[in-house]
Formats: C-alpha cells, structure tokens, sequence
C-alpha cells in the first residue's frame, strides 16, 4: 500500500523513460474537428511514415473531437470508419461526440452544440446553411434524427473512453488526478481542464490528451497535450511513439497547400 502511495507522489525530477510495449508503434492524433483536409493529408503521412518506419505492430488512436467546428465532420466520421475497415484503428469519445449525441435527447443541449460548433456539423450532413437558418430551435430537434442516421449515432455512442498501451494512457481530456484510472469519471475525462492541467506529480501512466489548445505539443513530464488547434490554426498533429522514443507528424496548412512537418527532436 505505502509503495502505491510513493508511486504516487515521486519527485518531478525524477526522471521518467515511458514507452509503448515491444515491436508496436502508434500513432495518436489530436482533436480533428472537422478539418478533413488536414486529416486527410495527415493519413497519407502517416501511411508513408508507418511503410518506411518498418515492420511493427501499428496502432492508431484519435483522441476525440472529431466533430463541430470545423467545416466536414461527416466526412472525418466516414474517413474514420473507411480506415478503420483496413487498419488498426481506435477512437475516443471527445466532449463534442457527446455533446453531439444528447443534442438528440435535449433541445436545451441542441441549443449549446449550436453555439460551440453544431452547426457546422449539422451542415455537414446536408442540411444547407439556408435551411438550418429558417428552422427554429424546435423544428431542428425534430428533423435531426431524419439528417444524422441511427447506425452513425450508434457508431459514434460506441466509442472507447480511455485507451491503455504500456506506460501511457490516452484519454480525450484528462483524468481526475483524486483517482486512479479504473476509478475514472466519464465526466473528467471528457471534460476536465484546471485539476489535471495544474496537476504536477506524476500520474500512474503518462496521460497523453487533447482538448486543451496548445500552441505546439507539449511534454510537461505526467501529461503531453496534442491539441494543437486545428481548426483554427490549421494544424493537426499526431504523436509517434515507439519503443521509448518519440516525436511527431504534423500537417499545416501553408498558402493555398497542406504541409507536412516531421520532428523527430525529442519532446
């Protein structure tokens, strides 16, 4: 017991050499929303980087937000289940999914997801800006399960919350630093920022999270933020971690082109 509570509490500085287990690699890749052009791009470069990395036992992982905001996230969500027909591919459940499902059982919460990038999605599902914009409030609740099918609510209500590989643990926002992983809220890790973000002793595994923008990916030690805005920055990130090394792809929107940026400096 008083070695799990030690484990808990290790200095800061204690230097800390995470990894993913033998012979796997994954890619992880920050919140989307709605940004396929910027997914789409970061797929081939993933694809190009996994052929030419060798052999390895691949994993990907997105971690949440895939919707709102952005201009196609029907797209990122049908993009998503084409890769995953071929691929090892698993995604989290972000704020803005579950935002996006209760909208469905509440016009109250239809009314927020409107405010918080909703409508872009709703758009994105074929319903026209001059549609969207003559319904009231009431007639959308209504016609929002004839626009978004059953089968792609169930897709999206199936979700994974947290994801566990080695020395890390992927979740959409972070975890309440009171508990342990089993012992984690939904709610936390959908939604929490200022307990897990100000939290600076280690956690049981290194939290690898979005939902918070960065600038760029930051490493502070128990946690690595990989939110790096895309759909106002125009850049999407993925974390590469193999063995117990890392570094990152990105894709960036530069003129009327998508860049491709690898670092491989360690984080």
């Amino acid at each position: 017991m008083f070695e799990i509570i030690r484990s808990f509490f290790r200095s800061r500085s204690e230097p800390l050499s995470p990894s993913v287990p033998d012979g796997t690699r994954f890619y992880v890749i920050g919140d989307i929303h709605g940004r396929l052009d910027l997914y789409e791009a970061l797929i081939e470069a993933i694809e190009r980087d996994d052929a030419q990395s060798g052999p390895a036992d691949t994993h990907i992982i997105l971690l949440g937000d895939l919707v709102d905001r952005g201009p196609d996230s029907a797209g990122v969500i049908a993009r998503t289940r084409e890769w995953q027909s071929r691929r090892n591919v698993r995604v989290l459940l972000g704020n803005h999914e579950e935002m996006f499902l209760e909208s469905f059982e509440n016009p109250e919460i239809l009314r927020h997801f409107l405010k918080h990038g909703g409508r872009e999605t709703i758009i994105s599902y074929g319903l026209s800006k001059k549609q969207l914009n003559e319904m009231s409030l009431d007639d959308l609740f209504e016609k929002l399960p004839e626009i978004v099918s059953p089968a792609e609510r169930d897709y999206i209500a199936n979700l994974d919350e947290k994801i566990v590989a080695g020395d890390y643990l992927f979740v959409h926002a972070g975890i309440d630093p009171a508990f342990r992983i089993e012992d984690q809220q939904r709610s936390d890790m959908l939604w929490i920022r200022d307990r897990f973000l100000e939290h600076e002793a280690p956690f049981e595994k290194v939290v690898v999270h979005g939902h918070t923008i960065f600038d760029d990916v930051v490493n502070h030690g128990n946690r690595i933020g990989i939110d790096t805005g895309a759909f106002r920055s125009g850049v999407l990130t993925a974390l590469v971690l193999e063995d117990d090394r890392m570094r990152t792809l990105q894709t960036r929107v530069d003129g009327d082109a998508i860049a491709i940026v690898s670092n491989n400096t360690a984080l």
